[in-house]
């Protein structure tokens, strides 16, 4: 038996609390009767959403990598007529849609993952797996080792504490310098207070890595790749 949000995730209707609002919003029939949060099911059982079956036996699980331009938004609304990350994917046809595993803000670029289970999505989305990001950051400023350790220690902003994992300061250019970063959760706009919040500016960034997976440096911006089996089988690992 699996809880109802589990099996509308791994049959790929989106992440578990995608699927807890379906449930929430009460479109989803499980043997004939409107579904209640915390139910628990079985393969015997008949579940609809709008209309059609929802069944755990989908397409084989699949990842693929994104090296998403500036300028694209990480949404499925296209409210002001701006490029989307889900412009750039392959099209699936009877086959679950993809689902984004985090977002990049309008002007970050890089590495973004995509997959058909809703399951693998939440797992790597979820602050208690830990999986950890990796940025290119080029600020302008000046950086010196308090403002490090403020970063690493946590700072509070709007309530909340930011902090990175790891801070490498890198090349130097004039009034800018370059940096690696890391951190452990996907907050909007995380990289860009903490750097804001001590007084240095980001002019660039780049996401390079999600876990044990890297940005290739020869995809090109816009362009997707498939993730091989044993790549997806380390995500599968990673951090559990």
């Amino acid at each position: 038996m699996l809880r109802l949000q589990k099996y509308l995730a791994q049959a790929g209707l989106g992440s578990r609390r995608s699927c807890e609002q379906l449930i929430k919003d009460k479109k989803i029939l499980v043997n004939g009767n409107i579904a209640e949060l915390g139910a628990k099911v079985s393969e015997s059982d008949e579940v609809y959403y709008e209309g059609k079956k929802v069944s755990l036996k989908i397409a084989d699980l699949k990842v693929i990598m994104l090296n998403k331009p500036p300028g694209v938004l990480s949404s499925r609304k296209d409210e002001k007529k701006i490029k989307l990350v889900f412009d750039y994917l392959p099209k699936t046809h009877n086959e679950p849609d993809w689902i984004a595993v985090g977002r990049l803000d309008i002007n970050t670029s890089g590495l973004m993952l995509f997959t058909n289970d809703g399951t693998l999505a939440h797992q790597l989305m979820h602050p208690s797996f830990e999986v950890d990001r990796e940025y290119l950051v080029r600020a302008r400023g000046n950086f010196d080792e308090q403002k490090k350790k403020n970063m690493l220690a946590g700072v509070t902003i709007e309530d909340e504490i930011y902090k990175f994992s790891d801070v490498v300061p890198g090349e130097k250019q004039s009034s800018n310098q370059w940096f690696s970063v890391c951190m452990l959760t996907g907050k909007n706009r995380e990289v860009r207070k903490l750097f804001e919040s001590q007084d240095l500016e980001v002019s660039r960034l780049k996401r390079v890595r999600i876990g044990p997976i890297f940005l290739p440096s020869t995809l090109r911006e816009g362009a997707c790749a498939n993730l091989t089996e044993s790549q997806i089988k380390e995500l599968q690992e990673y951090g559990k």
